[in-house]
């Protein structure tokens, strides 16, 4: 029997239930009980109750569950055929975005879309990574190393990353360049470029701040000496420190919070969620849940790790590198160790679309493991 009559065999048995039984159930229990604690600390958030935020976390997360399954379920070469047209629709909903999008504090980051308000960078995340994985999934080492070959996914990197600053949502423009340059090392770039990269970006960033806008340069300086301004910029952290200093070992107890309940935290529902945990629970909360979230980040590397195609290993890289970067923006911020930048936890904060891309991608994330040991049409199989 030949090599291609193995794979029809094979491919011909693999089929809906078959892939069912693929899917890492484990990974979706881990996200399950990351939503519940998204639950627990939105009931916490609204006083002891279900609404406004809670049960409406519970719908979203159903509904993403549900997305994520259906799209575990499609073969990630199909995903891996229209990578560039998603791609060009992201950034078409950013120049969208720029011409007709919705301003709310002071940026304008939505679009209305089927009653909803939606961000198109949180897309823009995903099929940057598919984009970038399909572009490099074939490249050998000496082709990666030959500068032109770098240029147009350099540029597909940068296209959206400038579209982004510009809303302006400088957080996660930073995110998303940080998960593209993820897939370039991931691929075999050489890391010496990537060092006169990130040298070069520190030696503009006087220049830069210098174009940042008043609210984002009072951030920086907010960051650097919060107690300059206790009741105006420096307010949010400083209140989200002592929130967390309160809590001490075990916390102060579910609904017992002071700086949450008496409303001295800010966005306590969104970006200063961690903290509202870490005063109620305590450093034994906090560890749990950055416990769990680290699993989550490791499951993600380790579906790469078994994928056998180069496509499927970028794109788990990608996608498990962009959860991260929200995990480390949102922690970093509310612990003053980076500056305020309006990022949610991942499953945890409420926020519809948020929470729908973030599905969506692990969506993708669990096509690659459901689809780890197939072939792409040019028949090369990477071990």
């Amino acid at each position: 029997m030949s090599v291609l009559e193995r794979r029809l065999i094979r491919e011909a048995s693999f089929g809906l239930t078959g892939k069912l039984w693929q899917i890492s159930w484990l990974y979706v229990l881990l996200l399950c009980a990351l939503a519940s604690v998204g639950y627990v600390a939105l009931y916490s958030a609204a006083g002891g109750a279900p609404e406004p935020y809670a049960s409406r976390h519970l719908l979203r997360f159903g509904l993403g569950l549900v997305l994520m399954l259906a799209i575990a379920l499609i073969d990630i070469r199909f995903i891996a055929r229209f990578s560039w047209l998603a791609y060009a629709a992201g950034v078409g909903l950013l120049v969208l975005v720029e011409r007709m999008g919705h301003v709310g504090k002071g940026a304008q980051r939505w679009i209305d879309i089927a009653g909803m308000q939606w961000q198109p960078s949180e897309f823009m995340k995903i099929v940057l990574v598919l984009a970038l994985a399909s572009w490099f999934h074939k490249a050998s080492w000496e082709r990666m190393g030959n500068p032109l070959f770098l240029i147009p996914p350099a540029l597909a990197v940068l296209v959206p990353v400038a579209l982004i600053v510009k809303e302006p949502n400088l957080g996660t423009a930073v995110i998303t360049a940080v998960v593209g340059g993820t897939i370039f090392l991931g691929a075999g770039m050489r890391w010496w470029k990537m060092v006169l990269l990130v040298g070069g970006v520190a030696f503009a960033a006087p220049l830069a701040y210098s174009h940042l806008h008043d609210y984002q340069r009072a951030r920086i300086e907010t960051f650097l000496n919060p107690e300059s301004d206790p009741l105006g910029a420096g307010y949010n952290i400083i209140q989200s420190k002592i929130a967390l200093g309160s809590g001490g070992m075990w916390g102060e107890g579910f609904l017992q919070g002071t700086q949450g309940h008496l409303n001295f935290l800010p966005e306590k529902q969104t970006d200063f969620i961690f903290t509202m945990l870490g005063e109620e629970f305590g450093f034994v909360g906090g560890i749990a849940l950055i416990g769990l979230l680290a699993l989550i980040v490791l499951g993600g590397m380790a579906m790469a790790l078994r994928c056998r195609h180069q496509f499927g290993r970028l794109v788990a890289l990608g996608i498990s590198m962009n959860f991260f970067m929200y995990v480390f923006v949102n922690i970093a911020m509310v612990m003053g160790v980076i500056p305020v930048g309006g990022v949610p936890l991942p499953l945890v904060s409420h926020g519809g679309s948020a929470m729908i891309m973030v599905m969506i991608g692990f969506g993708v994330l669990m096509s690659v493991y459901v689809h780890r040991d197939v072939e792409f049409a040019d028949g090369r199989e990477e071990v």
